[in-house]
């Protein structure tokens, strides 16, 4: 009797380390794969607007958890859950409606924090086109419109800060979609 319960508990331990020593391996693999697959960027690369197609510098930060965007006149509109933005006119000027995604409080670099509308965009990013949500702010006093934080960048890309611009050139297309 006491046999047989001893082996239920050895193939229990044994099939609880299998799968511990299992999803160890998927972890790693994943990890190398993501690794393998992410793009290299540096601090600074260029981002095409969409579908504005507008091309605009960004400022990748690892240190910044929230992505940025220089707006002006930034309004609710009274009874939409929409905002409604001007990107500035090194950025082209344009009007921009986009749904509020919500509020977030933000720590600006200089400690400040600030109450900021969340909306989702999309940017074409090398080859590829990330929608992520972006916070609202005025950036005038900032030498890049568009700031990149982690959760914009996370599980996707690789950043080497000691270089810019490692992507291949973004060309905007004239005209809007």
């Amino acid at each position: 009797m006491g046999t047989t319960r001893h082996r239920i508990w050895v193939w229990i331990i044994a099939l609880l380390a299998a799968a511990g020593v299992g999803a160890l391996v998927v972890t790693l693999g994943y990890a190398h794969w993501q690794r393998r697959h992410a793009i290299h960027v540096g601090a600074v690369e260029n981002v095409v607007l969409l579908p504005w197609n507008i091309s605009i510098p960004a400022r990748v930060d690892t240190g910044a958890a929230t992505s940025s965007l220089d707006a002006r006149d930034i309004k609710v509109l009274p009874g939409k859950k929409e905002i409604e933005f001007r990107l500035p006119e090194r950025c082209g000027g344009q009007l921009v409606r986009r749904k509020l995604h919500g509020w977030r409080v933000v720590t600006s670099s200089d400690g400040r924090s600030e109450e900021r509308p969340e909306v989702q965009m999309e940017f074409r990013f090398g080859d590829r086109v990330i929608r992520t949500h972006v916070t609202l702010s005025d950036r005038s006093r900032m030498h890049y419109p568009l700031l990149l934080g982690r959760r914009t960048l996370s599980n996707r890309f690789i950043v080497d800060v000691t270089q810019t611009n490692l992507l291949p050139p973004v060309v905007a297309t004239p005209g809007t979609p």
